[in-house]
This record gives structure tokens, sequence and C-alpha cells, in this order.
């Protein structure tokens, strides 16, 4: 069984407190996990705080953090089948998706570094200036100390996202990641120490609602990074305002599907499946409010029901299995009463609804794909169910659908199918969201910003914006004046 240690400082410690998470699929024992003392968190906090100081960090320029990123790319890579046998056990995802999340964290450390090459920390702003008086620049300098906190539904790409910027902007960390699934965080740790970053720079801890409220109450964090609940994140905004820490917030989403009557169908119907079945339905950007024009709603509902029955529920495992459990039975019991209140509430259940009790899977928390036909007064029409659960509502044409999509308090992702690309584009800038995807869900570009409008977050993370998130801007004026006759104002106290 593996151990699960503090990385504090540069150095893998053990604590007081400890528990064993398990196998998601089978209750199985994966690995023992210390978590962290007050006296072990405050502990990363300063290690963060002299990191930061450094000579050997703050001297560091650019390029060679971005060759630090470029090393931890090659070794998630030359550890993927390591990491990916890890992350099915800890997490219950399903194979393919496993080696997903490795591949898109390599990509994510490669890009930004050649992100960061390019991006200029100096900048001479030429319409401020003016010869003979002055010239002015933006410096882009690191915000400090962080304190970062991820989910638990994608524990290694949510890490990359959160660590990549914090060495690109030349800041430190104090990264909590999920008791549910903490290995892969801890994998990432140990590849942060092997490519040579700093001691301190990237400190990795693992915890719950108490670890993380106290690194965050810590007075030397600058920066608080968070991605997870809208209620969480209401909480962490209120105690970063009283400390006026800078802060990101990726939270939750219900995120809108759009079909319009011109759509392929052929690709649409896999679309809406793939939109809310991915990952068992446990991710932040699921497509789980679908809205299907009146024109074409009754042969792509039948198409729907029919292509639902070929996904395959199972061991994560196994390489045919298109998702596997969810997280543990907290989240399997709160999917399941979300059924149960569509089904009083009068929505049509039109496939799936039951927890999977028999055969390989009887140890595990597995759900089947689950599609009601619901209205807006249906509570899954408006509340993150973070399970393989999706609300399908016929609408009359696509003002309706903008107009229904829109009606949430959420606005993180969403998609338009359509033949006519201009009559999609037209619709996806009318969604008040982050991301939209166009005949396409869930693919993301680790060169472009991803975050959410209204109470899906504040900030976005990757592309040039996430770098930034991580950056003060400082202005620097260079007088141009060089007597003192040429500065009359200074004549306003004399």
């Amino acid at each position: 069984m593996k151990e699960i240690k503090l990385f504090i400082d540069g150095e893998f410690r053990t604590s007081d407190k400890s528990f064993v998470s398990e196998n998601p699929a089978n209750g199985e024992a994966v690995a023992k996990v210390y978590i962290p003392s007050e006296k072990d968190i405050d502990l990363a906090v300063d290690s963060a705080e002299k990191a930061f100081y450094s000579k050997e960090w703050r001297g560091m320029d650019a390029l060679k953090r971005a060759e630090l990123l470029e090393k931890i790319s090659d070794k998630l890579k030359e550890r993927r089948n390591e990491i990916v046998d890890l992350e099915v056990a800890d997490s219950g995802s399903a194979l393919r998706k496993a080696k997903a999340d490795v591949a898109n964290a390599a990509s994510y450390f490669k890009v930004l570094a050649g992100q960061l090459r390019k991006f200029a920390f100096e900048v001479k702003d030429e319409s401020a200036s003016r010869p003979g008086f002055s010239a002015n620049y933006k410096i882009y300098e690191p915000v400090g100390v962080c304190a970062q906190i991820i989910p638990w539904n994608f524990p290694l790409v949510m890490a990359a996202w959160k660590i990549g910027p914090v060495i690109a902007a030349g800041c430190t960390t104090v990264l909590k990641s999920a008791q549910e699934t903490p290995v892969t965080a801890s994998i990432l740790a140990e590849i942060i120490r092997d490519v040579g970053v700093p001691a301190g720079v990237v400190n990795i801890i693992t915890g719950g609602a108490h670890e993380g409220q106290y690194l965050l109450k810590n007075s030397k964090v600058r920066k608080v990074a968070f991605t997870g609940s809208t209620e969480v994140g209401r909480k962490i905004m209120e105690g970063a305002g009283r400390n006026l820490q800078r802060l990101s917030l990726e939270l939750g989403g219900k995120s809108a599907n759009i079909v319009l009557d011109d759509a392929d169908l052929s690709i649409a119907v896999d679309g809406a499946l793939y939109a809310f079945l991915y990952h068992s339905g446990q991710a932040c950007d699921s497509g789980t409010r679908l809205f299907v024009e009146e024109k074409i709603y009754p042969s792509f509902k039948d198409a729907l029901v029919k292509r639902i029955a070929d996904v395959k529920v199972g061991l994560p495992t196994d390489p045919g299995t298109g998702y596997g459990p969810v997280v543990n039975k907290k989240q399997a019991d709160r999917i399941l009463a979300y059924i149960e209140t569509t089904k009083k509430e009068g929505g049509k259940l039109l496939f799936g609804g039951n927890k999977i009790t028999t055969g390989e899977m009887a140890k595990g928390h597995y759900i089947e794909p689950t599609l009601f036909e619901v209205t807006p007064d249906h509570t899954i029409f408006n509340e993150e169910i973070f399970g393989p659960v999706l609300a399908i509502t016929p609408v009359k044409n696509e003002d309706e659908a903008i107009r229904l999509a829109n009606k949430s308090i959420y606005g993180l992702a969403g998609a338009v199918w359509s033949k006519n690309a201009e009559r999609a584009k037209n619709v996806a800038k009318l969604l008040e969201t982050g991301t939209v995807w166009i005949n396409e869900y869930h693919l993301l570009n680790p060169g472009m910003p991803f975050g959410g409008y209204k109470q899906s977050g504040l900030g976005r993370e990757m592309g040039e914006e996430g770098l930034k998130a991580y950056l003060e801007v400082k202005h620097l004026w260079v007088s141009d004046c060089d007597a003192r006759d040429k500065k009359p104002w200074f004549d306003a106290i004399f």
C-alpha cells in the first residue's frame, strides 16, 4: 500500500494523523494518507514564504523556469503508466479517462513553458510615454505566497493547472489536494522535487475542510486559488475579502447543451451523451441541461435513448468501460437523492435511474446513465448534481433555448450543435458562459483561458490570462526631464 506523505520544504514527511483511502470501484485500500496538523500547515506556508524571497528563486529567470516546466512535462510522460494505474485505483477514473488526464497535464506544462518564453515581464507603453517627459513601463511581478485547493474529480489535471502558473510566474504555493483522491498530486510532488524546483516553492498537503480553512487564514498567503463547489467558493470569497487576498475561483456549473434543428444527429446524439457522462458526470463543465428544438425532438430523443444503452458502465480497469463508479458512497447517495426528487416532482424518466448492485460492480458506487425529460420548474434543471444524470427539455426555437440556457446562476460552459457554423456562432455569442463549443464538448486548449461567468467563478485558468492571475502589474515611471526648470509641478509646494 502506497504512503502519501506531506511534501513540505522539498521533503516528504509523516504526521500524527492518517487515514486509508479506498478504491471507489471495490472498496479496497489504495494508500495510507497523512493529514497535516496546524503546525505542519504553518510550516508549509513559512517554507513557501522563505522560498519566495530566496535569491535562488527570485533570481531565476523566466527561461530557466520554462525549462523546469518542460522537465515536469517529460517526467509525467515517463511515468505515465504508473500514474494511470494509481489514478484509476484512487479516483475510479476509467482507464481511457486516466490516460487522457496524464496526457493533458503533461501537455499543459509543455504549452505553458512555450507561453512563458514569449511572455514580456517588462513592457514599455509607447502611447503613455513621451520623449523629454517620461518613459512608462508595465512590470509584471509574482504575487507571492499562494494557497491552492483542488477538487477530487481531476486530481492530477487540477494540480497541474494550479502549480504550473505558480512556477511560471515565480510565485510559491501550498497546495491542498482532496482527501478523496490524494495520490497523483503526491506523484507530481515527487516529479517537482526530482526536476530541481527549489525546496519550498511547491508544498503539497492533503486534508478536508478544516485543513483548507486553516491554510487560507494564514496572513502570509497573498493569493487563494480554489476549484470546487459554488457554496464553498462563496465562503472562501468572504474570508479572502477580510484579508484582501487575490482570488481565483473555478466553481460549479449547470451547462447548457443546445441542439438546433439543423444539427447532424449522428454527431449530436453521441456528443450529448459524452457531454454529461464523461467521468461519470463528475466534471464541472458537464452538459447536464440538454435543449433540443421541437422540430427534431421526437427523433432526437428516440436516438438518444437507443444510443445510451451502448454506453458501458463497468470496472475502470476495463479498456472498454465508458465510465466507472462515482467517487464514494456520499456522492452516490447525493445523486440517487436527486433522481428520487425528480421522480416525485413528475419528471419523466426516459432511461436508467438506479444504482448498480450486481456482479463485479456490487462493491462499488456505480449508477446507471440516467435521462429525465423535465421543465425549468424541476430541481435538476437548476441544481448541479455531479453525476450521470441528464435533464432534457424541448424548446420551440433557438431564442427560447438561449433564454433557458441563461436562466441559471451558473455560466461555466455550454455547446451548440448545428451544420450552419455562422448560426451556431451567433447563438454561442449570446450564451452567458466562459466556454462554448460548437459541434464539440469537453475538449480544452491549454493555450486558451478556462473559467466561468456569474456564480461559476472569478478569473481564468490556462492561457495568458491564467498566467497573469499570478502576477501583479507595476507602473514604472522613468522621468525624461533632466533639469529643474522642466518640472514646474514641483512649484505647487514652493
